[in-house]
């Protein structure tokens, strides 16, 4: 009994963030995706999670639109190279990408990833 109580006490206890992070890492886990905690550099991967930021980054001859993507676990940033916008890739989405995982400057990154919009959860 002791056992219950005391898992009850540490779940009343939580801040939002961190049930925030487990309501996203139990999404991605049941829709098959890895987790972005343990995908590896040249792994391809499938990743689900939600867009924490989306921003326009030009550079002197190409168009970069850059997010991250957050699973719960860690972010990614997905890179759209040669992209001003993409429709519904906005801040708050869902969204299920699939990519290779690369290394930019010690982060995760996948570059020109393939990606579904999901609908929002109420």
């Amino acid at each position: 009994m002791g056992g219950t109580f005391s898992t009850w006490l540490k779940k009343l206890s939580r801040d939002d963030d961190e049930v925030d992070a487990d309501r996203l890492s139990g999404e991605a886990d049941a829709s098959g995706a890895v987790r972005a905690q343990i995908c590896c550099q040249g792994e391809r991967v499938i990743l689900q999670g939600r867009l924490r930021y989306v921003d326009l980054r030009p550079t002197d001859s190409l168009a970069t639109l850059v997010a991250e993507l957050y699973d719960g676990t860690e972010g990614v940033q997905l890179i759209w190279l040669g992209r001003r916008s993409i429709p519904g890739i906005e801040p708050g989405r869902t969204v299920k990408v699939r990519g290779r995982v690369a290394i930019r400057d010690g982060r995760k990154v996948i570059y020109n990833p393939d990606y579904d919009l999901l609908p929002a959860h109420a």
